[in-house]
Parts: C-alpha cells; sequence; structure tokens
C-alpha cells in the first residue's frame, strides 16, 4: 500500500506529511545508508552473499531493509539496492571490485556505444519492486504511536548515472563524462522552450500543484537540442544518452511506485563536479523531466547530491518536493538558497557519529534549531553512514531528534510557498 498524497490530503506517515510540509507532531528522521557496513546485522548477511546478490535477492533486499529500519527506530525505511542496478538491463555489465568500488566493464566512449543500450528491458528490475512490496507489507501495520512508516524507493539521476557509464567507475576529474558533454554543444535551455514560463515559475507549478497518477511517460515531450551545434556524431551521444537513462529510470521509478514505496529519492551524487552554468546547460533539462515524470505517478521526489551548494538555487527548479543537504553548508542556509516554498532534507556530517556524545548531542540539537520546527524538514546526514560508524552513536541520533524535534503543527504560510 502507498501512503503518500500529492493531492492535498493528509498522509498517515509523519515521513510523507514532512515531504510535503504539511503539519507533523515531530520532526521525522531516517539515515542514508542505513542499511550498511557498520551494521553487524548486515555484516553477517554479506558473510554468505555479495552486494549485487543482496539487491537481486527480494527477501533477503527486504530483510535488509526492515532489520537497519527496526533497529535505529526510524521514521522511514529505504530500499536496500544500489544505484547502477539499471546498467544491466541496458546492457553494460559491472561488478564491485575490492578496493575499487563499481567497475563498468566496457565504458562508454562513442555514439555507436549509447545508440546500442537498450531501454526496454526495464522488467529486468522487477526485483527491487518485489523487495518493496515485502518491506511495504512488513510495516503495513501502525506503529505504537500511530505513525505509518515511510517507504523509500529510489534511483540514480542522469548525470551520475551518466558520468558512471562513461567513466566506467568512480572518478576524480570526469574528463571524458565533460568531454562527451560539451561535445554535445549548447542545449536549448529549458526556459527557451516554453518561453511563456520562467524556470522557476514552471517548477513552482510542478510542486505546489496536484500531481496526476495517470500521466503517461511515452507522451510527455522530449528534449529539444539545438541542431545548429551538432557537428558530428560524438555530438549527438550525450542527448541521446539523457533521452535513453530518463526514459528507462523513468519505468523503473514506476515499478517501486505500484509496489508500494511512498517516496522516491533521486540521486545525484556527482552533481558537485559540475559548475552552475554546466548543470544548467547539460543536466538541468533531463533531470527535470525525470522528477517530472516521477511526481505524475503521485509521490513525492527528494532530489539529493553532494558538494552542491552554488547548486542549490538551481535544484529548485527540477520541481522536486524534497532537496538534500550535504553538510557542508548549514541547514538553515540551505533553506534559504532553495526557498521556504521547497521542503529540505538533512544535514549533519556522518562523520561527527564518531564525536563524544555531547558533541554529537549539541550537533543534532544545532541543526533541529536551524530547522526552527518549520515545516517541511526531515532529518537526515549530508551523505551516507560511512563503515565503522558505532551503531550506538545512529541510535541517540534517532533518539535525540524524537526528543528534541520540534512540534510543526501548522502548515506552510502563503508567503512560505511562495518563497
Amino acid at each position: 500500500m502507498n501512503h503518500a498524497s500529492t493531492s492535498g490530503n493528509i498522509s498517515t506517515s509523519r515521513f510523507v506529511r514532512a515531504c510535503l510540509r504539511q503539519p507533523v507532531d515531530r520532526t521525522p528522521v531516517w539515515f542514508l545508508r542505513q542499511a550498511g557496513r557498520y551494521m553487524p546485522e548486515y555484516m553477517a548477511v554479506r558473510r554468505h552473499h555479495s552486494l549485487l546478490d543482496i539487491c537481486r535477492t527480494p527477501d533477503i533486499a527486504a530483510e535488509v531493509t526492515i532489520t537497519a529500519a527496526e533497529r535505529l527506530g526510524v521514521d522511514a525505511a529505504i530500499i536496500f539496492a544500489d544505484l547502477l542496478l539499471p546498467l544491466t538491463p541496458m546492457g553494460l555489465d559491472f561488478d564491485f571490485i575490492a578496493g575499487e568500488g563499481p567497475v563498468v566493464k566496457t565504458p562508454l566512449r562513442t555514439l555507436e556505444q549509447v545508440q546500442a543500450l537498450r531501454t526496454d528491458r526495464a522488467d529486468d528490475l522487477q526485483y527491487v519492486a518485489r523487495a518493496i512490496e515485502k518491506v511495504a507489507a512488513h510495516f503495513a501495520p501502525p506503529r505504537a504511536d500511530g505513525d505509518q512508516l515511510g517507504i523509500i524507493g529510489f534511483c540514480g539521476a542522469p548525470f551520475t548515472l551518466a558520468s558512471y557509464m562513461i567513466e566506467g567507475g568512480s572518478s576524480r576529474n570526469y574528463i571524458h563524462a565533460k568531454s562527451m558533454m560539451y561535445a554535445s554543444g549548447v542545449p536549448v535551455p529549458p526556459q527557451n522552450r516554453h518561453p511563456e514560463r520562467s524556470p522557476v515559475a514552471s517548477s513552482r507549478d510542478v510542486v505546489e500543484g496536484p500531481a496526476t497518477p495517470s500521466a503517461s511517460p511515452q507522451l510527455l515531450e522530449p528534449f529539444s537540442h539545438d541542431a545548429t551545434s551538432v557537428t558530428s556524431a560524438t555530438s549527438a551521444a550525450w542527448p541521446l544518452l539523457m533521452e535513453k537513462l530518463v526514459n528507462l529510470l523513468t519505468a523503473f521509478a514506476q515499478q517501486q511506485v505500484e509496489a508500494g514505496a511512498d517516496v522516491i529519492q533521486v540521486f545525484d551524487s556527482w552533481a558537485g563536479a559540475l559548475s552552475v552554468q554546466d548543470y544548467r546547460q547539460y543536466c538541468l533539462a533531463p533531470t527535470t523531466e525525470l522528477i517530472r515524470r516521477i511526481r505524475a505517478m503521485g509521490v513525492p521526489v527528494i532530489y539529493f547530491g553532494v558538494d552542491t551548494a552554488s547548486l542549490l538555487p538551481t535544484f529548485r527548479e527540477t520541481g522536486a518536493d524534497v532537496i538534500g543537504l550535504d553538510w557542508r553548508v548549514p541547514l538553515d542556509e540551505g533553506w534559504r538558497a532553495v526557498g521556504h516554498g521547497t521542503a529540505v532534507q538533512g544535514n549533519l556530517d556522518p562523520i561527527s557519529l564518531f564525536a563524544p556524545e555531547n558533541v554529537l548531542e549539541a550537533r543534532v540539537k544545532e541543526i533541529l534549531r536551524q530547522a526552527n520546527g518549520r515545516p517541511g524538514h526531515i532529518f537526515n546526514l549530508g551523505h551516507g553512514i560511512v563503515p565503522e560508524t558505532p551503531v550506538e552513536a545512529v541510535i541517540n541520533v534517532a533518539n535525540w531528534v524524537r526528543q528534541f524535534g520540534k512540534s510543526t503543527t501548522e502548515p506552510a504560510s502563503e508567503s512560505a510557498i511562495h518563497a
């Protein structure tokens, strides 16, 4: 069952209500990478299964997801999966190499390789939906406080997935990805395709208006590209890759929503490698299109990137309901940057979980103070939990948020909505 509501009705989930800036009794809390190598229960599973085996086996993925949520006492469970899973049905094999992370066996470097990518095999990813169904069924009964635990599905953003596909793995400078991106010339900015609307006005229409669950992705407007700037075969590779990724990720998100995901988080982990100009010219349009399609399924969308303080005002234009903030920007400053008409998630430094208890408690209270009880704050980390993090520190943070999170019983004012 899906507990989300983008039509103005009050959801049964505290977490979902916060995503929509609706009244909540206290600040909801969950953690990026809350099921991971820091947790003994997860490592016990890993002794017998590889990461990809866990992701592709619904019973095990659901078990790992449920165990973490219950152990930590959080308000949402994010399905255990990996950003790169969609690469396989597209025709790119990858694996996780010890000490290196994910490695794509044959990176994309040519238009011919991009043209060969498949977008018709999204059903190969149904194992994620099956895991979500199991998690949603487990958490279907209301908790002791009457709240419904939120279920989060997720996918990667077009730029981040494209970068993995082109670079072949993690990268420091993104030379190959940016070279393909720059070769595509200068795309037509979204505001030039719809001169009757500014980007901000358009995104606010999306955020504040009700979603249309029956919207069909096949009927949505394709991306535009400045034909005068296309001078070689390489020029067409980037826009075609963006189009294919948006189409496949839309189908992947749809599977997760139909399986019971209340919210979809779109991870743009590497967006911080982009200048504002590059993000606007090459990544804003496909990211906005993906988020628009997911919101049309009737669920809120969280959009998160790392080291993205300079991009936050532009992130608002994607139309996401929630913008994730990393720890490098104070929460109140980050919220002002995206505007109080958008919810925010974050933003404790994950390494502060290693701090003495009194220091960690003070950091939690400071973030809550900066949020000031305003509707639309979801407490989280500014990035994922790292291995060797003390489990008790994570549990303590969840407890402190429950104890000190201010009640936000009043809906956002009209002035805040248009801030």
